[in-house]
């Protein structure tokens, strides 16, 4: 493969850099919101929504370029398709922050709702698994990738007991049954964060071993075309 390749897949790892580094401020944004009560904040964050989407379109449009150009195959070509991968999960986070700053938004006017404590410690988790994904990404480490799918179950957990707190504050205080769907919500977009990372995590996996472990009880050979040409 020519330098000019190289050269440009340089620049879209840049650009993945500064697309999650938007999402993960969004994401933050939108949880200090929720612990601040800012009910204007859906707004503002709906805007910085779309530079992401921009991020998003640049990068789809860069990737086809290179296609075009270049004809990549085997490990050059998955590293292509991972980007366009990437791209579209962390565009995907983005939309969840502002999912979460709407929900924010809708429970601003309920100061005396019950938080519950560990919301913190799920955020903080999904975020650091979205960090260290890209860092596994732009390392090429599929081992350090992997156990950012691990980490998964715990935010898994950490969700089932949040949902059940949620529902027990429902059962005994009726009147927060509003707020408590839209902390239903958030407590689930928070999840989803986790979901996205791990995603990225196995496109990793993907790019560097050429194994697709989304389906792990699919049979070994199911994994396609680019799998199997590593060339």
């Amino acid at each position: 493969m020519t330098a000019h390749f190289f050269i440009e897949m340089e620049r879209l790892h840049r650009h993945i850099l500064s697309m999650c580094s938007a999402a993960e401020e969004l994401i933050c944004d939108a949880l200090d919101g929720l612990r601040k009560n800012r009910s204007e904040l859906a707004m503002e964050l709906s805007g910085r929504d779309r530079v992401v989407d921009e991020w998003d379109i640049r990068i789809e449009e860069e990737c086809l370029k290179i296609l075009a150009l270049y004809h990549p195959v085997a490990n050059d070509l998955r590293r292509v398709a991972v980007v366009m991968k990437i791209a579209l999960e962390l565009e995907r986070v983005a939309d969840l922050a502002v999912s979460i700053a709407e929900r924010s938004s809708a429970m601003s006017q309920f100061v005396t709702f019950p938080m519950p404590s560990r919301l913190d410690e799920m955020a903080r988790e999904a975020l650091s698994m979205l960090h260290d994904s890209i860092d596994a990404f732009v390392e090429q480490n599929s081992r350090g990738a992997r156990d950012i799918c691990k980490r998964d179950d715990h935010v898994d957990q950490l969700n089932d007991e949040l949902i059940q707190e949620v529902v027990d504050v429902m059962k005994q205080r009726p009147e927060l049954i509003e707020p408590a769907m839209h902390l239903f919500s958030v407590i689930r977009h928070v999840e989803r964060v986790a979901d996205h990372a791990t995603n990225i995590a196995e496109d990793v996996v993907y790019l560097v071993e050429g194994a697709i472990i989304r389906h792990p009880r699919l049979p070994r050979n199911a994994g396609g075309l680019l799998a199997s040409r590593d060339s």
